[in-house]
């Protein structure tokens, strides 16, 4: 292949790789002013994403390379872009096959949906209450249920705007359909953009390997068929993270446009998810390193993730605030550290600027390059390792509950031990059991591999070599470390696995690779033939890939959560536009509540915790009085009937994700989900009987 072909089939590459991150920026740039603004729809938001989206892939993916510059991924070829274009198009197809129906609000998933959903219907936050369907307010009711808290007479959404926003136009086109097979379409967006960074920073021809490595995990299979928020967080992370890099080998001008869509699309993380805001902190500094060494870019690159981040925190204040109160324990000390990053930022850009003590610390970095600390932080990566290897040897993670939630996490973490033939003790949270999570996944010869690729590179970077891979390494070795010292998530598997494919394992596959190259590299110089090499090299990758497609085989032929769209439809079908829908059971009204609220469009409440049948009959009058249907919601028939003839109206059996605390995910679980209505029209009638057959296991909070 000459070399024109070469340079054109890279900068091909180059862009397809970071257009999915411009895309999503530019549609989180345009809807959040609207949804701040109460009109979020598809007129106006289409309006305007079309230029601010064809002015960012303008200025995105412009090349103006220096003639010092190399060619824009050079070395690339035709079988490259194919290789990572297969990968793609054929994970795509599968994982819509394959794509779950969380649509019954049970864990995150189907939140989403349901807020996606809202948005999609009505373009604006909050929710109402619509307490007149009920005739007014009672003590006997309540409007929250789990992720959706009721704030000052109305409900508001848990988690940030920007997934949802992102999933709204897939509800436009096709409602509920079109909104769950947006996560497979972001799915591949992810593998686009691992294969781009791959491409720029181990080289092109690693690109497909790196491609499949990270579609085969289970992690990535599992999230990209759930409406998970790490999907556009790792577009967004990953394609910020190859327009740095881009930005390296451009004329001024076009170096500086980069670096200010570079920091928006990281900073908008964000929006996406607020512990977005502990991953761009390294490049808070990196953007002070930049200033403090005169270069203009650096400027705009915090420019860049100070729009970004303040549209973050600004969702969040405005529209999200009861989320950020509960998360106020973690949130805070991570705001402070947000605020010491930003000023010890300001403090070595100033002091970078200065004759004297900018001299001073040029002089401490060509010693420290010229030093034994280079080689200390190699063994650094290496002792870290191995100290997370030993940590279950010496540490029980536990978490004694001193709140409801912790409580109702204890109850389902006993449970799920149960079902799994395990010591009961809900205060575990297996934490130390973290690398082990990461080995489970990405397999134990991936893993070292990415171990000695960080110790290289940690060493190289202090020697003042492999520049290009300082943000990568920065971002990847700073999440990595935080998220394995304490995940901070409910530890059953493979829910727990959405911490690790946000950042971690896709960055140590990336150090893997790496790995793998710089041995490969070691092995020629030896003086063996490229045959050989190759077979090496082959061999190598089919090391790596068999323990990860062994974990996920399970999962490949498992689909999961199906039926459920269909289920819904016939509760809406059932229960009339003039309905006042009331969850007299908790399970029930849990999963229902915002359901029938957003997507069967009618009123919907919970009786309270402390409600009698009196309280109820006497909301039913006040609904009758309103000049609606009363409509009683529950689980199993003894839950409607004392308040009227009962119908089964929903009976649905699939399968959900199996659950395993102390080993890779093996199988699924039954499901069964039934709902009963009664629509009052005398007197009620009692019925004996319990209100069992609710068929699923505990749900965390």
């Amino acid at each position: 292949m000459n070399e024109r072909t070469s340079t054109s089939a890279g900068r091909v590459l180059a862009l397809i790789t970071i257009a999915p991150a411009l895309v999503v920026a530019a549609w989180l740039a345009v809807s959040l002013p609207l949804l701040l603004a109460g009109a979020f729809h598809p007129a106006p938001a289409l309006a305007l994403f079309a230029p601010v989206a064809a002015l960012m892939l303008r200025y995105g993916l412009r090349t103006g390379p220096r003639e010092d510059a190399p060619p824009v991924l050079e070395g690339t070829g035709r079988r490259t872009i194919g290789g990572v274009l297969a990968v793609v198009g054929a994970f795509t197809v599968y994982q819509i096959f394959m794509c779950s129906e969380q649509i019954i609000v049970r864990r995150d998933p189907a939140s989403y949906v349901q807020f996606a959903v809202w948005l999609a219907e009505h373009g604006s936050l909050p929710i109402p209450q619509d307490r007149w369907a009920f005739g007014g307010a009672d003590p006997a009711l309540a409007f929250e249920s789990p992720a959706f808290y009721a704030e000052g007479g109305a409900v508001v959404p848990q988690f940030m705007a920007g997934f949802p926003i992102v999933l709204t136009p897939g509800g436009w086109l096709a409602g509920a359909d079109g909104i769950l097979l947006t996560a497979p379409l972001l799915g591949a967006c992810c593998l686009l953009a691992f294969a781009g960074l791959v491409a720029r920073l181990v080289g092109p021809r690693w690109a497909p390997a790196g491609t499949l490595l990270l579609a085969a995990t289970l992690p990535m299979l599992w999230a990209s068929r759930n409406t998970l928020s790490e999907l556009p967080a790792i577009v967004l992370l990953l394609g910020g993270l190859s327009l740095l890099h881009d930005a390296r080998g451009d004329d001024p001008r076009t170096a500086r446009a980069k670096c200010l869509l570079a920091g928006l699309a990281l900073g908008l993380i964000v929006l996406v998810r607020i512990d977005g805001l502990r991953d761009v902190l390294p490049l808070v500094a990196l953007a002070g390193l930049l200033v403090g060494l005169r270069r203009r870019r650096g400027y705009w690159l915090a420019g860049g993730l100070a729009l970004g981040v303040a549209a973050g925190l600004t969702e969040g204040v405005v529209l999200s605030r009861p989320y950020l109160e509960y998360l106020r324990g973690s949130l805070i000390p991570l705001l402070v550290i947000a605020a010491g990053v930003a000023a010890a930022t300001v403090l070595l850009a100033v002091l970078l600027r200065r004759d004297r003590t900018g001299a001073r610390l040029r002089a401490l970095a060509a010693a420290v390059r010229g030093g034994r600390l280079p080689d200390a932080l190699a063994g650094l990566t290496v002792l870290a390792f191995l100290a997370f290897a030993a940590r279950p040897l010496f540490q029980t993670a536990t978490r004694v509950p001193d709140n409801p939630d912790d409580l109702l996490n204890a109850q389902f973490i006993e449970a799920v031990q149960k079902i799994n033939g395990m010591p009961l003790d809900g205060t575990r949270q297996y934490t130390e059991l973290s690398l082990y999570w990461v080995a489970w996944y990405i397999g134990v010869p991936a893993l070292l591999f990415a171990v000695v690729g960080a110790a290289v590179l940690g060493r190289r970077l202090l020697r003042g070599r492999s520049a290009r891979w300082l943000p990568a390494y920065a971002v990847i070795v700073w999440t990595t470390t935080q998220v394995l010292i304490r995940p901070g998530i409910t530890p059953d598997h493979p829910w727990a696995s959405r911490r690790l494919i946000g950042l971690v394992i896709p960055g140590l596959l990336l150090f893997a690779l790496f790995g793998a190259a710089w041995t490969a590299r070691r092995v020629r110089r030896l003086g063996y033939s490229p045959r050989v090499l190759r077979w090496g090299v082959g061999a190598g990758f089919v090391v790596m890939l068999a323990p990860i497609v062994l974990v996920s085989a399970p999962y490949l032929v498992s689909r999961t959560e199906q039926g459920e769209v269909a289920a819904v439809r016939t509760l809406c079908g059932r229960l009339g536009a003039d309905a006042s829908v009331i969850a007299v059971e908790r399970a029930t009204a849990d999963r229902f509540l915002q359901v029938v609220r957003g997507m069967c469009g009618v009123p919907a409440a919970r009786a309270a915790p402390d409600a009698t049948p009196g309280d109820v009959r006497r909301v039913i009058g006040k609904v009758r009085a309103a000049g609606r249907t009363p409509v009683l919601m529950g689980a199993a028939r003894a839950d409607v009937a004392p308040y009227g003839p009962a119908e089964r109206v929903v009976r649905l059996r699939t399968e959900q994700d199996g659950r395993t605390l102390d080993e890779p995910p093996r199988g699924t679980w039954g499901l069964g989900i039934d709902v009963w209505t009664s629509r009052p029209s005398g007197p009620a009638v009692p019925v004996d009987g319990g209100s069992g057959g609710r068929g699923e296991y505990p749900r965390p909070a």
